[in-house]
């Protein structure tokens, strides 16, 4: 799909010299920027959405749990 956006000059001049040296097309840069951006946010989302959970649940584990947890995490440190 084609678009068109403004954005300063500066940062558009980096924008050229960074394609330049990855060797990618100007459109490439762009949607790369753009799929990493839009993938932090959903990350953003995601944690507030389980730190919103664990603000009304326990996270903890039962007692035998942890235990079992504690006892396998020391056999892998070894």
């Amino acid at each position: 799909m084609k678009t068109a956006i403004s954005i300063p000059d500066p940062l558009f001049d980096d924008a050229e010299a960074l394609a330049h040296r990855l060797h990618v097309s100007r459109s490439e840069l762009y949607a790369n920027a753009l799929r990493a951006f839009v993938a932090q946010h959903d990350q953003a989302a995601k944690r507030r959405a389980l730190d919103d959970l664990y603000a009304v649940e326990s996270s903890a584990l039962p007692a035998g749990a942890a235990r079992s947890q504690a006892r396998v995490a020391s056999e892998w440190e070894e």
